[in-house]
């Protein structure tokens, strides 16, 4: 992306997560967890989305991520679609209270209204407000994920979703697993 970034054509802000102190955490009680994920959500609507404006009004916004970064990029923009004007999901997986291949339960069975309203799988098939139907809809929604990932049926299952309810999002199934560094780095180029 250094090409785009010298020409000014896009600004990068590259926020890190508190997923040690959140979904990672082995020392919290998981509705801790979903809380601190929580603070999170809002440490970047309250803080850098707010910087991000004062540093350039007016443009369009894209949340990206791989693999955990997926999950947060997709579910805050559909959780604030007025907020992106893209997103782009690479990896990812969009219920992490649920088993699936080696990857665990990261609330470890709990669940609460908090866990659902942050978990995309969980929460679209009943979304019917719309208003947010329609600003999601707005939305230039991108998903890319291996054809070998065992995420591959999850981010299947995430468009179809997505599509039930006249959301159009854009599936790029790339070989073999892709679930690491070097196909991200492309992956990037191709879809920011």
């Amino acid at each position: 992306m250094r090409d785009k970034i010298e020409k000014g054509y896009i600004q990068v802000y590259c926020v890190d997560s508190c997923d040690c102190e959140s979904f990672y955490s082995s020392g919290f009680h998981p509705s801790a967890k979903i809380m601190r994920h929580i603070q999170y959500e809002q440490y970047i609507l309250q803080e850098v989305m707010p910087f991000m404006h004062k540093k350039n009004p007016g443009s369009f916004k894209i949340a990206a991520g791989c693999s955990l970064g997926a999950y947060h990029a997709v579910n805050i923009s559909l959780r604030h679609p007025d907020v992106f004007n893209k997103v782009v999901g690479m990896s990812g997986r969009y219920d992490l209270a649920s088993k699936i291949g080696h990857y665990e339960d990261l609330l470890e069975g709990y669940w609460d209204e908090n866990v659902y309203f942050n978990m995309p799988l969980q929460y679209i098939p009943n979304l019917m407000d719309e208003d947010r139907l329609f600003s999601i809809k707005q939305m230039h929604i991108v998903i890319a994920v291996g054809q070998e990932d065992v995420l591959l049926e999850n981010n299947r299952s995430l468009c179809r979703m997505l599509s039930e309810k006249g959301i159009n999002s854009s599936l790029y199934i790339w070989d073999k697993e892709a679930h690491q560094a070097r196909a991200w780095r492309q992956m990037v180029i191709n879809y920011l």
